[in-house]
């Protein structure tokens, strides 16, 4: 059993309770930013702030690469519409309007940790060069925002149940 002071490897990405794919190898980012706070200066005191003053909390904005582009994973992080019948789409086209994709996401990790994040956004682009090295991908970038329940955290992380 690997060990719960590391977090390591990704081993399923869900969004809406749906595995999404593959996800490039090296790609996933935290991203976010670090919490921000203001400093309270004194004339009596000019070593070291009198008081720190938190503003905002760090942040994760994840971003990754989805390279297992069959149609159903596109139209997951795209939106648009899927062409054919379920377990056997030929096709899938583009959004005609504004897509907003929200919804929970949950990040199951190599080192037995799963990441639930209750109302994530997830924004993404076709990317990547078309040639015969390399294959396509969707350039994901993931907003957490915040959860429609009150009191809920935006993120959190415990251990993967057993099955």
């Amino acid at each position: 059993m690997a060990s719960k002071k590391f977090i390591y490897g990704i081993a399923v990405v869900k969004f809406n309770s749906k595995e999404i794919g593959y996800i490039e190898k090296g790609s996933w980012d935290w991203g976010g930013t670090k919490p921000e706070s203001t400093d309270v200066e004194a004339e009596q005191v000019p070593d070291a702030p009198v008081l720190t003053l938190a503003n905002k909390n760090a942040t994760i904005a994840p971003t990754f690469n989805l390279i297992q582009l069959d149609y159903e994973n596109i139209q997951a992080v795209l939106g648009g519409t899927l062409v054919g019948s379920t377990g056997s789409y030929t096709g899938w086209k583009a959004p005609t309007d504004l897509v907003e994709l929200r919804g929970p996401w949950e990040i199951q990790f190599v080192s037995g940790q799963t990441m639930k994040i209750p109302n994530g956004t997830i924004m993404a682009n076709l990317g990547g060069k078309l040639t015969l090295t390399e294959v396509s991908k969707l350039e994901c970038q993931l907003k957490v925002n915040k959860p429609e329940e009150p009191d809920t955290a935006p993120y959190e992380i415990n251990d993967t149940p057993s099955e």
